[in-house]
C-alpha cells in the first residue's frame, strides 16, 4: 500500500488533501506529521511514500537540508505545497533534483488533482504560477548576461540594426565611418554567436535590447 505523508501544520490543508485522496484513490494510507523529526521518522517507516510538504511551516535550515533529505530517501516523491516560496529556494530545489513537484496553496483544483496523480506515478508536476516565475527568471538572467557581454555602444548599434537601420544610416547617426560600424557589427556577431542580422534581431529581442512594440512601430 502506498503512503502519503501530509507534512503541514494547517488543519484545513490536511482536510482538503484527505478529501481529495480518499475520493480519488482507495488504496492509500495517509499519515500526518507536524514536525521535522516526525517527518524523518515517517520516511524511515515508509521509504517509498509521497510527501506533501509545506516547507515554510517546518524548521528546515535551508533548501540544501531538504535536498539532503531527498538524497537520503531516494525513493520518496515530493510535492511542495506552500503559500509562498522564494525564487532562490525554487531554483535551488528544482535545478538540483527532479524529485520535487511544486504547488501553491492558491492553485486550482485541477492543478492540485493533476499534481497528486503525477506524483503518485513518480512524475514531477510544477504549477503554472511557479513555471512562469522560473521562465521570467531565466529571461532576466539571459538579458543580464547578454548585456554584460556587449558594451553600451555595441548594444546601441545592435538595437539600430534590429530596427532595420542600414550600416550607412547608423554611421551617419553616430558620426562615424561605415567601416567603424562594420567593425562593431563583426564584434557583435562574434560575441553573441550569430551569423546574420536576422539572428541578431531575435537575440536582441530575447535580451530585451529591443521590445516587440518598438520593433513593429
Amino acid at each position: 500500500m502506498r503512503h502519503v505523508i501530509l507534512a503541514d501544520n494547517q488543519d484545513i490543508s490536511n482536510a482538503g488533501w484527505r478529501y481529495l485522496i480518499n475520493n480519488q484513490f482507495g488504496d492509500i494510507e495517509i499519515v500526518e506529521v507536524s514536525q521535522k523529526k516526525e517527518l524523518i521518522d515517517s520516511l524511515t517507516l515508509y521509504p517509498d511514500s509521497l510527501v506533501i510538504l509545506d516547507y515554510t511551516l517546518f524548521d528546515f535550515s535551508s533548501a540544501n537540508e531538504l535536498i539532503i533529505l531527498q538524497v537520503r530517501f531516494e525513493h520518496v516523491d515530493w510535492v511542495l505545497f506552500s503559500d509562498e516560496l522564494s525564487d532562490d529556494f525554487l531554483r535551488t530545489v528544482l535545478y538540483n533534483t527532479n524529485s520535487f513537484g511544486v504547488l501553491m496553496k492558491d492553485s486550482t483544483k485541477d492543478e492540485i488533482s493533476s499534481a497528486l496523480k503525477e506524483a503518485l506515478k513518480g512524475n514531477r508536476y510544477i504549477c503554472n504560477h511557479v513555471s512562469n516565475i522560473l521562465l521570467d527568471n531565466s529571461r532576466n538572467l539571459y538579458s543580464q548576461s547578454t548585456k554584460q557581454v556587449l558594451t553600451a555602444t555595441e548594444q546601441e548599434i545592435l538595437k539600430e540594426m534590429a530596427l532595420g537601420k542600414t550600416t550607412k544610416e547608423i554611421a551617419s547617426k553616430r558620426h562615424v565611418s561605415a567601416h567603424t560600424i562594420m567593425t562593431h557589427r563583426k564584434n557583435i556577431f562574434r560575441k553573441i554567436e550569430v551569423n546574420n542580422v536576422h539572428e541578431a534581431t531575435k537575440y536582441a529581442m530575447r535580451a530585451g535590447i529591443v521590445d516587440m512594440a518598438e520593433y513593429y512601430i
